[in-house]
């Protein structure tokens, strides 16, 4: 063999030895992020892999349970490019896993395996093995002293210690003009119940009764812990009303810890609790429940990246938005005066956050631009402790919106939106504008009436997407490419829009997935279904064309075309028991209480899924259903538990 020969197989054995060795997966760093009381989300670094065919498959069980259970396998992210010019944003998606374990019980520790494995070989420590518990509903601390307040107005007998406002028992009677002097401050375990009564703040006064400053702000910055938080709650005597006059900031809460607001009602304020500020100062582990927020700007609202682990639940949150029609973003009302007067965003979210660990939970909402929204952010920190990750955001009833349902823009893993119900959204239902990488779960959502047509609005070039069994009276036409994007057990049905098809698939790259969905196409439309994808296959980082869309005209043509919908299935609204499309009004206004999403028992979305792991295991009959409700269960109740009952939709 000649030596000319000899070198060129050398320098083929050399070129495929570094092939192999970029497919080859080593193992990095492993993460396990904040529990919330439902899941567990987990990150795990990684290098080479260039082929992306390495897994990680999960196993969990309750400490003590002898079976192991299957969880969703964590998903495979990295080289996704999340960008949009005008905002400057551009950020590539490091490579590794992550994922979560859904649908856990509070208060229970799991124990939980993650093997990591790839063909083409894997080194570095390949197997993970994590106990975590999941978290419980903070509760007041039961050892602590009980501090009473009561009304300016009050004149009956007053259990002891009792304080004439809320700041006087937190911080101690004050002196000096707007009593800025304490001395005597509230201790982790506290408990400080406001009796029945108005509680409205004379902020222009200097010796105001209830110790309130100029800006009528009640700025508490006391430090309780996770076993002695400090509780703020009405006694049980009656409402609790505490008017913020029209002032901005009610309670100014960004420098607290371990906080229990519950019972209370806010009003005539900009924002009812200010958590947190970008990049200066935010709460941790707050919780407000069961408390009534109406006539205000904000609900709860942080914007810091260390902000962690806030309760938000069971609470009735009314914006200043106009309660009659639709309005969103254009039209005669939006920044111009015209047939219905002059609108200003004088209601912006109900609750926004950023950080990690937080549950917003079984809440109602209305009359606000946005519901509930993660922060936009922009470029994630390194720090998982300070990013928009292992989010829960589920059973809450959103009403008139007018931009979006909730919007996870800024969220970068394992972000859980699920068992939600939306109804009038003039922009869009459930928003991803970005995300950097996720998981981003959304499931068993309802959406009702959403006139844009867009009830997914995944743009900015987002990445990491799931969506599973949501029940969606509204096109999906979100048009901006977005990539490992994954939709199973849906049922989306058009509202028979004249200049729309039902369904859009922009897909980036070429790691997406589409089947066992039900659609309902509309009338008169010959681009029913719109795809756009990659023309290479393999790989996560070739970006579709802009002028490589397709549109089909039926399911069955995009099947045979692009190997999607092999089990997908067109129905109709006789589906459902009784429920019909909205109106092509886009101003027009529904209410939830009069909608039935029940499917009709043997219609054509009964039985029709496929299971996915702790997702729908209960599900009854041969096969899952489509859609959010599986036929012959009991109907989940959106938002609080204590609310019977919308009168707020009226």
């Amino acid at each position: 063999m000649s030596t000319s020969l000899l070198r060129l197989l050398g320098l083929g054995l050399l070129a495929f030895g570094s092939l192999q060795a970029q497919n080859a997966v080593t193992a990095g760093k492993f993460t396990v992020e904040h529990p919330t009381l439902l899941n567990l989300g987990f990150e795990w670094e990684i290098s080479g892999d260039a082929n992306r065919n390495a897994t990680v498959s999960v196993q969990f069980r309750a400490v003590g349970e002898p079976a192991w259970r299957t969880a969703l396998p964590l998903v495979r992210i990295g080289g996704e490019r999340v960008f949009r010019a005008v905002e400057h944003l551009d950020y590539t998606v490091p490579d590794g896993f992550a994922g979560s374990i859904l649908n856990l019980q509070p208060g229970t520790e799991y124990e939980c395996q993650f093997q990591l494995a790839d063909p083409d070989g894997a080194s570095g420590t390949v197997s993970q093995s994590v106990r975590v518990k999941t978290r419980t509903e903070p509760q007041p601390y039961k050892g602590g002293r009980t501090l009473h307040v009561y009304a300016p107005d009050y004149k009956g007998e007053k259990l002891e210690p009792s304080f004439s406002s809320l700041l006087e028992a937190y911080y101690g009677a004050g002196l000096g003009d707007w009593s800025v002097v304490w001395e005597r401050r509230a201790q982790p375990g506290d408990t400080i119940l406001l009796h029945a009564g108005l509680y409205k703040p004379d902020r222009l006064n200097y010796v105001d009764p209830m110790m309130a400053p100029f800006d009528g702000t009640m700025s508490l910055t006391l430090k309780g812990t996770a076993e002695k938080p400090i509780t703020i709650k009405s006694a049980g005597d009656g409402e609790v009303i505490i008017d913020g006059a029209g002032n901005h900031n009610l309670f100014e809460v960004s420098a607290s810890a371990h906080h229990i607001f519950e019972g209370l009602t806010l009003r005539n304020t900009d924002v009812g609790f200010a958590a947190g500020q970008k990049e200066v100062i935010g709460a941790v582990a707050l919780t407000v429940k069961n408390c009534r927020l109406e006539s205000v700007g904000f609900g709860v609202w942080t914007e810091f990246a260390g902000s962690s682990d806030f309760y938000i639940a069971d609470n009735l949150i009314l914006g200043r938005d106009d309660r009659f029609r639709l309005i969103g973003w254009t039209g005669p009302r939006w920044a111009s005066a015209g047939a219905y007067g002059s609108h200003l965003m004088v209601s912006y979210y109900a609750i926004k956050i950023y950080g990690p660990g937080h549950v917003i939970a079984r809440n109602a909402i209305a009359y606000f631009h946005d519901g509930i929204g993660i922060s936009t952010y922009g470029t994630p920190e390194k720090d998982p402790d300070r990013r928009a990750s292992s989010i829960d955001i589920y059973g809450n009833d959103i009403h008139m919106s007018n931009d979006d349902f909730v919007e996870t823009d800024g969220g970068v893993h394992n972000v859980r939106v699920f068992g939600n119900r939306g109804v009038n959204a003039a922009q869009g239902g459930y928003s991803a504008q970005p995300s950097f990488g996720g998981p981003i779960y959304f499931f068993r959502n309802l959406l009702y009436n959403v006139p844009t047509g867009v009830a997914f609005k995944f743009s900015a070039k987002a990445a990491g997407l799931f969506v599973w069994h949501n029940t969606i009276i509204s096109e999906h036409r979100a048009k901006d490419p977005y990539a490992n994007a994954h939709y199973r057990n849906n049922l989306f049905l058009g509202r028979d829009a004249p200049d729309r098809g039902v369904m859009v698939w922009a897909n980036a790259t070429s790691a997406f997935s589409s089947d066992y969905n039900g659609y309902r196409p509309n009338r008169g439309v010959s681009a029913q279904y719109e795809w756009l994808a990659p023309e290479k296959a393999g790989g996560n980082t070739y970006t579709a064309k802009p002028d490589a869309w397709v549109a089909y005209g039926t399911l069955e043509e995009l099947r045979t075309a692009t190997g999607q919908e092999k089990h997908g299935r067109e129905v109709d609204y006789n589906i459902f028991e009784r429920l019909v499309a909205p109106s092509q009004n886009r101003h027009d206004v529904y209410h939830a209480m009069d909608l039935n999403f029940r499917l009709k028992a043997g219609s054509a979305a009964v039985d029709a899924g496929v299971p996915i792991p702790t997702v729908n295991e209960g599900f009854l009959g041969k096969a899952p259903d489509l859609g959010a409700l599986e036929s012959g269960a009991p109907e989940p109740h959106y938002g609080p538990t204590w609310l019977k009952w919308q009168p707020f939709y009226r």
